[in-house]
Order: C-alpha cells, then structure tokens, then sequence
C-alpha cells in the first residue's frame, strides 16, 4: 500500500495520501487500515499528521479522482471524522497523485477536477506554476448549479443567537467547502489584531465552547471538528482579520475551505464576514483580503444572474497555495486486513459519516 505525504504551505500539518484502489470501501476496515497508518506514523515520529486522503482515478467521466478526507482526532489512535473535507488535503492529494503516476503529470495551466466524496464538492484544482519540490495551485470550489447565496446559510438565517455563558452570542452558521460558524472576536473580549493573533488559552477555550453552545442549540453532535469556528475582526479599509481553531489547536493560518466559505459569507448581506468586512468587500465579486496570524490570502467569489436578474454563487477561488511533496512513507506494519482474511477489523470511534456516493448526478456549470 503506498501512502504520500504532502503538505500545503499554511496547513496546521501534512496529509497523507492514500491510493484508494488498496482499501476496501468499508468504512470500518478502511478506518482500521487508517488506526495502522497512525501507529506506523506515530513510530516514525511523525504523530502530527493528522490529515487523510483517501484517493484514486474517479469513475464519473466529469472528474479526475474520487477523494475522501478522514479526519484523526486526538481522542484515541482509532478515532477518526469523515463527515467533512480540507481543501488543503485535496491539494496534497492531487500534488500525490500526479507524483505517484495516478493521473498526468502536472504542469503549469493543466486543471485536475476532483470528486469530493465526504459532502458532493466539485474542486477544479488548477497549476500555476511547477518545480522538482512541489506546485503551486489556484483552488477552484463551484457551486454546479450555482446557489443564490442565501442557499449556503445553514440555518436559513445570516445571524443566529446562540445561547452562550448567560448571555446571546450571534454567529453565522455558513457552509461552503465546509461548514463554519463565525463570531465577531469582540463578542469574544478580543479588542484588535494583536489580541486576536495572540497565544491566549482563554480565547482558545472560549472558542471551543462556543463550538460546542452552536452544536448544542442546534441539535447537531458536538462530537469531531465540524462545524469549525472562526473568529473575525475588521481590517482598517476593507478585509478581515481571521484566527481559527484546526484539530487539536489553534489553526497557523486559515483552512482553505474556510477562505472559501468566508469569501461566500462575505457576499451574503446581514452575516457577520458581510457586516465586518466593509464596503469595499461586499461587491459578491469583489477579492477580499483575509489576514491571517501565518499571513495573507485573497479570495475571489464570482457569481452570474438568472433571466430573473437574481445573483447566484457560481464558484469560489483561492491562488498562490504552494504544496511541498515530501515523498512515500516507509511502512514498518502489516496493513489492515482486506475482506476475507481471518483477522476482523477494528470498530474506531466514528462520528458518523454523511458522503455522498460517486454515482451522485453532477450538473455541469453552463454559466
């Protein structure tokens, strides 16, 4: 079984990389095969890659590869998410698969379209530039059909109160790439960029609760890492200051889904991205600035009209995402059983999946 690791330049860690045509499609002896992975990466001393993608050529003929994200949680070496995606993973996955001779070798303007079998995303991952360590990428989201914006917001309303330590927090339930619940850092007791930035384990932990008071209000299971949660303050002339919280910390940067949800977000009016971000922003094709304690990313959100003059989202991007090839693991265990072996797999701790199936229709975007 070959495993790749990869990392995306501003990812809390590197992905490894799977070649789906191994495994079992079984969700409990893929997960026991990922549980071996871990101990093996863990003896390896490389425990830090929390990150799975599972991959290999697509079957529908509108796509390049199938790709499933698993998500390892620090609660046991057997725990384990897939109910959501990384956008930075698929880029390790697609960096992975054009190293490793799964699909054609990568060059600048080639775009490879992935299948994102956890949620049913469509991600055009496109190559802006090449060399002998890694690429460069422009990420493409589309929404086929494309979506009035509205569409996206997860509880049919830009703000919800969320009752929150005695009092009212409003957040905006949004999903897009992957589901984000956004704060107003002031509500948080954060004063500026500097503070917001900061190493504070209050902020953290206030945070997390507040993930957790979302879940709780809505009915959703607190249990794994999503929705995630974004805490966001307005830049002076336009843009956001962003700080997030990844699996089991603070995120360097901002997840790349999370750019593209809050480039959604930022184009809807009454959410908390469209009230922070100002004028300059709340153009829906407008590029928005996110800062971000690792750095800057710009974010391009395009939308056409209906006959009826109404804006839909038709794609999100993001460019400049530089991903670094770090080459085969070396494995020193025996993978997971396969179907028919005397050996049962293990039953991990799973927060249950929602993927859809590849034989899912997609509608080609025609705007």
């Amino acid at each position: 079984m070959n495993v790749s690791l990869a990392k995306a330049h501003g990812a809390p860690c590197p992905t490894a990389v799977l070649d789906g045509r191994a495994f079992s499609e079984s969700e409990p002896e893929l997960l026991s095969a990922l549980a071996d992975l871990r101990a093996d990466l863990r003896g390896q001393g490389a425990g830090d890659v929390l990150k799975n993608a599972i991959v290999r050529p697509s079957r529908h003929p509108l796509f390049d590869l199938d790709y499933r994200f698993v998500q390892s949680l620090p609660h046991s070496h057997d725990s384990f998410d897939l109910r959501g995606s990384c956008g930075h993973s698929i880029l390790a996955a697609v960096e992975a698969a054009a190293r490793t001779g799964m699909i054609q070798p990568l060059v600048p303007g080639c775009r490879v379209r992935v299948n994102v079998l956890n949620n049913g995303d469509n991600v055009v991952c496109e190559t802006e530039k090449t060399s002998d360590r890694g690429t460069r990428f422009t990420a493409h989201f589309l929404c086929s059909p494309p979506l009035r914006p509205p569409e996206l917001l997860m509880t049919g309303e830009p703000v919800t109160d969320v009752p929150f330590e005695d009092r009212s927090v409003p957040v905006s339930l949004v999903s897009m790439g992957n589901p984000y619940a956004f704060v107003d850092a002031s509500h948080l007791g954060v004063s500026g960029p500097d503070a917001l930035f900061g190493d504070d384990p209050r902020l953290f932990t206030a945070m997390t609760r507040l993930r957790v008071a979302v879940c709780e209000s809505q009915g959703w299971d607190t249990f794994g890492a999503f929705p995630k949660i974004a805490a966001l303050l307005p830049q002076e002339g336009g843009g956001l200051f962003v700080r997030a919280v990844s699996v089991p910390s603070w995120h360097p940067t901002v997840a790349l889904t999370g750019a593209i949800c809050l480039g959604a977000a930022a184009g809807i009016a009454g959410t908390v991205p469209w009230s922070l971000a100002g004028r300059t922003a709340r153009n829906p094709d407008t590029l928005l600035t996110v800062r971000t304690p690792g750095g800057c990313v710009r974010v391009a959100a395009h939308s056409t009209q209906d006959p009826d003059h109404v804006r839909r989202l038709a794609w999100v991007s993001v460019a400049e995402k530089q991903v670094e090839y770090r080459g085969l693991l070396r494995r020193s265990r025996t993978p997971a059983a396969q179907p028919g072996s005397a050996a049962g797999p293990r039953i991990p701790v799973l927060a249950t999946s929602a993927h859809r199936s590849e034989e899912a229709p997609w509608v080609p975007l025609t705007a």
